[in-house]
């Protein structure tokens, strides 16, 4: 057993875990905060993405022991005062889910996008930065449209022309 120590959505937390615990497990099971899902174990679907230090991982295969002293932001810790984040907006405006199994870590990987763009956001740009992320129900179009909405919100100038 190791504790681990770190900020998780601006609270400092420590918990006691076994040493192969992922840091995925560490914040459902040790820190109760279920909105980061585990769909494969294998960095394969994009479901457990969160932010560590300011750079987008997927949880499932980062040890809890790695995240020592980071600050972490897992889905819950988007929201600020009762608002919702203009990701979490957009995709409910936008219909951007149906089981939503997948929606926290496609929010929080569609937020590094926004904050950390490649250039111009298009439809296109914005379907191959995603495609580390799966989705088994929507077929994607409300998602990609989801993201360019909030991105015209969060960073004006970012999105292209032809994706308003």
């Amino acid at each position: 057993m190791i504790t681990v120590s770190m900020t998780v959505n601006g609270e400092k937390v420590s918990r006691e875990v076994e040493d192969s615990t992922f840091l995925a497990y560490y914040l459902r099971e040790a820190l109760g905060l279920t909105g980061t899902h585990v769909g494969c174990d294998t960095t394969q679907c994009g479901c457990c993405v969160v932010h560590m230090n300011g750079i987008s991982v997927k949880s499932c295969t980062v040890l809890a022991a790695q995240a020592e002293g980071a600050s972490v932001t897992t889905i819950e810790g988007l929201a600020k005062d009762g608002r919702l984040h203009p990701l979490q907006r957009a995709f409910h405006e936008c219909h951007a889910l149906q089981c939503g199994f997948c929606t926290p870590g496609m929010i929080m990987a569609a937020a590094h996008l926004i904050e950390n763009p490649p250039g111009l956001l298009t439809p296109e740009v914005v379907r191959a930065e995603m495609e580390g992320n799966l989705c088994r129900c929507t077929g994607y179009h409300n998602i990609v449209k989801a993201i360019l909405k909030a991105a015209a919100e969060m960073r004006p100038g970012s999105v292209g022309d032809a994706a308003v």
